[in-house]
C-alpha cells in the first residue's frame, strides 16, 4: 500500500443507491487472488454492453471522468457479500476514496485494509456532491476532513488505527511487522524479569 495523507481530485458520481459488491465486481470474476487487473471488471455489467463494447452512458466511461480518484455514490454503498475483491477492483481502477451517506460495514473494513478510504458524510452534503459531478475535492487524512472549492470543510469518522495505517501506507500485518523491534525488546525484557522455570524430571 502507498501512503495516503492527502488527495486532491475531481469526483465521479454514481447516484444509484444500494450498490452491492456483486455490482462492484460480479461473482464470476472472483476466481483469482491477484489484485492487479481486477479494475477491468469493476462495475463490469454497467461498463460494458452485451457485445463487449464500452457503454458510453456509464459515468466511469466518460472522457471527462478519466483520472478521477474520488467516487461519490448513493446511500448504502458496498452492501451484499463480504468479498475483498470489491475494494481490490476499485483501487486497481484508480479510485482512492468513496464518499456516501452510508457505507456497508464489511465493505468499509475491507476497503481500509486495502488503502481505499471510505468516507461517510451527512445526506445533505452527499446529495450536494451527487448533484455536482466533477467537482474538485481535497481529502486530508490527518484532519479527517473533506474540503470543497468554496472553502467549506466537513469532518468524517475514521478510527485512529485505520488512520495510522493509511498515513504510514501499511495494512494491519504491515503495521505489526513495523513493530518487530519493539516486540522483540518487550519479549527480551519480560524474559529477563521472569526467566522460565527449569523443570527436572523425577528419577
Amino acid at each position: 500500500m502507498s501512503t495516503f495523507t492527502e488527495l486532491v481530485s475531481r469526483t465521479v458520481v454514481l447516484r444509484e443507491r444500494n450498490i452491492d459488491t456483486d455490482q462492484i465486481i460480479p461473482a464470476r470474476f472472483l476466481t483469482t487472488t491477484e489484485r492487479k487487473g481486477l479494475g477491468r471488471y469493476a462495475f463490469n455489467d454497467w461498463r460494458w454492453l452485451a457485445d463487449g463494447s464500452t457503454n458510453p452512458e456509464f459515468a466511469l466511461n466518460r472522457p471527462e471522468n478519466a483520472g478521477a480518484q474520488i467516487l461519490v455514490a448513493g446511500r448504502n454503498f458496498g452492501c451484499g457479500s463480504s468479498r475483498e475483491h470489491a475494494p481490490w477492483a476499485l483501487t486497481d481502477l484508480g479510485l482512492r476514496a468513496v464518499i456516501s451517506s452510508q457505507i456497508a460495514d464489511i465493505f468499509r473494513s475491507n476497503a481500509l485494509k486495502n488503502g481505499l478510504l471510505p468516507i461517510v458524510l451527512d445526506d445533505a452534503i452527499v446529495d450536494e456532491l451527487l448533484a455536482q459531478p466533477g467537482i474538485e475535492l481535497r481529502i486530508d487524512v490527518a484532519s479527517r476532513s473533506v474540503s470543497l472549492p468554496d472553502g467549506r470543510h466537513f469532518e468524517f469518522p475514521l478510527d485512529s488505527f485505520a488512520q495510522t495505517c493509511l498515513l504510514q501506507g501499511v495494512d494491519q500485518l504491515g503495521y505489526l511487522l513495523k513493530q518487530q523491534f519493539a516486540i522483540t525488546r518487550f519479549e527480551n525484557s519480560r524474559l529477563t524479569a521472569h526467566p522460565p522455570q527449569e523443570f527436572h524430571h523425577a528419577r
